[in-house]
């Protein structure tokens, strides 16, 4: 049987708890063009792939992307 490779997935909660940023001002950010689109949307809400979230925070908020690579 093959294992079946789950990605790593955020929803916006997530996200504020990476950013450290206010829940209005995460939902302000993820609504923003540019951010990454969410790969679903779910009862409880939109989901994104994490690795895209990630790369948007090396591209757009660099000294966080230091702070998770020193972790």
């Amino acid at each position: 049987m093959t294992k079946r490779r789950i990605p790593k997935l955020m929803g916006a909660a997530e996200i504020q708890a990476r950013l450290g940023y206010s829940r209005q001002w995460t939902a302000s950010l993820i609504n923003r063009k540019g951010f990454p689109e969410p790969v679903e949307e779910l009862v409880m809400g939109r989901i994104w792939l994490a690795s895209d979230v990630e790369e948007w925070i090396g591209l757009h908020r660099a000294e966080l992307a230091e702070e998770s690579e020193s972790e």
